[in-house]
């Protein structure tokens, strides 16, 4: 919502709440008025500020998570898996696996990439990459960001920022929590998908890959969906949940291979 837009909120607000009681009136215009300069807090936010919170929530996120230490199995297979790719449009990027049974990977705009073992144990090597471009996609398109300033629209989220301050504030652990919920599951719009699919399949193809394992990474989570009947099981993980439509991304992705000269195969 733009800066005008919130302000003629606030003008409209205000005037119904006039023909309430006096100290209705005031209760509720006090109410409303510190509801929305936190609001266009949340709307202005600078990318540098939206950077230094997902910094805090990858903090936390990785205090309340088991982070497999760089000798495990999984770390190591991360790691070569990764092998080479240290940065995207200049930020740095970090990789550590979640030791977690759901199907899931996030990664964030300060760099950080989170991979759920789950995940590790369905796919191949080519598949997890596939999944984590994917999902640098979202960040790369500012998708995730974007999704991080509707949170902050939320109460519980838009408290903790300062009043006048360009410092960012520190959240509670609870804010912390909702701050992480908006940007592992965001929902987002099919356009976003297919774009952040596009940037996926143009990483594997970077990275000296075969796009092809966006197909039969999407073919898995399909299966998965078919398995749980129809989705909405927890033995479904949010990556599935946020990505919905896969049998139209699938054939999508199959005439993008197939147009650059590689061999699908079949189920």
């Amino acid at each position: 919502m733009k800066l005008r837009s919130i302000l003629t909120a606030i003008v409209a607000a205000a005037a119904l709440m006039f023909g309430a009681g006096e100290a209705q009136a005031q209760f509720n215009v006090g109410r409303l008025l510190q509801g929305i300069v936190k609001g266009v807090q949340a709307v202005t936010l600078s990318d540098d500020q939206v950077v230094g919170y997902v910094a805090e929530y990858v903090h936390y996120s990785d205090s309340v998570n088991e982070v497999l230490p760089p000798s495990n199995p999984y770390s190591q297979r991360l790691a070569r898996i990764t092998k080479g790719i240290t940065d995207v449009d200049g930020v740095p990027l970090n990789f550590k696996v979640y030791k977690n049974e759901e199907v899931n990977a996030f990664a964030c705009a300060d760099g950080s990439v989170r991979v759920y073992t789950g995940l590790m144990d369905v796919m191949t090597d080519d598949e997890v990459l596939g999944v984590i471009g994917h999902e640098i996609g979202h960040v790369a398109h500012h998708d995730s960001r974007n999704a991080f300033k509707q949170a902050l629209m939320n109460d519980a989220i838009k408290d903790g920022l300062a009043s006048t301050s360009n410092t960012v504030a520190t959240l509670t652990d609870s804010q912390l929590a909702q701050v992480g919920n908006a940007l592992v599951s965001s929902k987002f719009s099919r356009k976003q998908e297919q774009n952040a699919d596009d940037y996926g399949y143009s990483f594997l193809k970077a990275s000296g890959h075969n796009p092809t394992s966006m197909v039969y990474a999407f073919r898995k989570l399909q299966a998965m969906e078919q398995q749980a009947g129809g989705g909405g099981s927890t033995a479904l993980s949010q990556l599935f949940s946020s990505h919905p439509d896969v049998g139209s991304r699938i054939d999508r992705m199959t005439k993008k291979a197939q147009k650059d000269g590689f061999v699908v195969k079949a189920q």
